[in-house]
């Protein structure tokens, strides 16, 4: 069974940052694009990053274009999402997600999901 851990979120102040790790166990995590997605309270979850399988392509939303940065280490079974210059409106609880055959922004084509991680910026 395939079990996604997300960790690294918390309270942080407007402009400041943090990382996200997720770490996958029950197969081998170089088979799968990774993604990164956030859901707001009563809102659908919504694409944020995504990554290929070796690591050389990624996609980003454009509200977090040159701010988050999406990166994988296969030998570590982990994804990571580096949030840098944080808003308030990234406040939202984020999921990391692993997609069943390509990368890809759409939420149906991701297979395994983590619990998610409470990201809380102060304005």
């Amino acid at each position: 069974q395939v079990q996604l851990v997300e960790s690294g979120g918390g309270l942080v102040q407007a402009g400041g940052s943090l990382r996200l790790s997720c770490t996958v166990s029950g197969d081998t995590f170089s088979r799968y694009p990774m993604g990164w997605f956030r859901q707001y309270p009563g809102k659908e979850r919504e694409f944020v990053a995504t990554i290929s399988r070796g690591g050389g392509e990624t996609i980003y939303a454009d509200s977090v274009k040159g701010r988050f940065t999406i990166a994988r280490d296969n030998s570590k079974d982990t994804v990571y999402l580096q949030m840098n210059d944080l808003k308030a409106e990234d406040t939202a609880v984020y999921y990391c997600a692993a997609a069943d055959r390509f990368i890809s922004v759409h939420r149906e084509t991701y297979k395994y999901w983590g619990q998610g991680t409470q990201v809380t910026v102060s304005s």
